[in-house]
């Protein structure tokens, strides 16, 4: 009898609100709030491509050339394990080069359908604007001199990488990523300081 009380009411009700029940009606700041959580940002969307794009990077170079050192493969479930001995000689395809190639691409995937949905005019349009994007955030002083320091330390901190790795033949290398990572971190750090400030 209970349940068929806030059932009858409830069908009588806006929005399913009862009294009975304490629920209030779902208003639009709700379902937008809702489709927020749900809906990637352009920001997230764009870091899971580049993300996916320095994955597809380090697969091919293991493959080819072997990225641990020239002429030394990684394993790259033991690597990312923490495993000591994670590299071979030998050049030969392995399942780890299949997973880590599959989830570099399923990443950069996900990023491209976030882009498709949050970016007006989707990938295409984002990719075909990041060279004047990238080239306008480091050489104008528009959006001030956090914004400008921010995109340099980014910058820096990913040529120091792949300078480094190129010249060195090695791209797993912990002391270059600590360097590379501390000045990433550090400019996304004060981007994001100098967005909430504006």
């Amino acid at each position: 009898m209970c349940c068929r009380v806030i059932f009858d009411e409830a069908a009588d009700s806006e929005n399913g609100y009862t009294k009975h029940l304490g629920r209030p009606p779902v208003t639009m700041s709700e379902s937008t709030w809702m489709e927020s959580l749900t809906r990637p940002s352009k920001t997230l969307s764009a870091s899971a491509i580049l993300l996916g794009s320095w994955i597809g990077l380090l697969t091919v170079v293991n493959l080819t050339q072997g990225a641990y050192s020239e002429g030394r493969k990684v394993l790259w479930i033991k690597f990312l394990t923490g495993v000591k001995e994670a590299s071979t000689t030998d050049m030969s395809f392995v399942a780890d080069d299949a997973i880590f190639g599959v989830f570099g691409v399923a990443i950069f995937a996900a990023g491209v359908i976030g882009l498709n949905g949050s970016h007006e005019g989707g990938f295409s349009s984002w990719m075909s604007g990041l060279p004047s994007c990238i080239m306008s955030r480091l050489l104008t002083f528009d959006g001030g001199f956090k914004k400008m320091a921010s995109s340099w330390l980014v910058a820096l901190g990913v040529l120091f990488y792949t300078i480094w790795s190129v010249t060195e033949s090695t791209w797993v290398d912990p002391g270059v990523y600590s360097v590379a990572i501390v000045l990433v971190s550090f400019g996304v750090g004060i981007g994001i300081l100098s967005e909430s400030e504006s």
